[in-house]
């Protein structure tokens, strides 16, 4: 299976663990899956880190590393994912969702046909098969 892993995850995978659930690290451990990161987190790392390093005490190299490290594939940022991020749309009634590293998380999930681990519950609310939200 191909996973994309959203930011919190990641970081979770290598610093905080026991917030996994067994299922979710036995995919991340599982050598048959191949587990993915995204420039979009490396971004978002780099951005928290540098407004609030205490909050986010890893920074941009660092997390880069520790993916690396983790046997994780990095996965660049192309014109594809972004214009496919313009179909993405919220379900009707859904509460709105402002955040555009989870956009393009998920519009990168949906085109290379990866299946996203996120423990954000709004990322539900695009209907798209390929968020697994946990």
């Amino acid at each position: 299976m191909k996973i994309l892993l959203d930011t919190h995850i990641l970081f979770w995978s290598m610093c905080m663990e026991y917030k996994l659930p067994a299922q979710i690290l036995s995919w991340i451990n599982d050598p048959e899956n191949d587990i993915f990161f995204s420039s979009a987190s490396v971004w978002e790392i780099v951005i928290k880190h540098s407004k609030n390093p205490t909050a986010m005490p890893v920074d941009g190299d660092a997390f880069v590393g520790g993916c690396i490290q983790a046997g994780f594939t990095p996965l660049a940022i192309e014109n594809r994912h972004v214009l496919a991020v313009g179909g993405l749309k919220r379900k009707d009634g859904e509460p709105p969702h402002n955040d555009p590293f989870d956009r393009i998380l998920i519009a990168q999930a949906k085109t290379e046909e990866m299946t996203m681990i996120t423990h954000d519950s709004l990322l539900d609310g695009y209907g798209e098969k390929c968020v697994l939200t946990i």
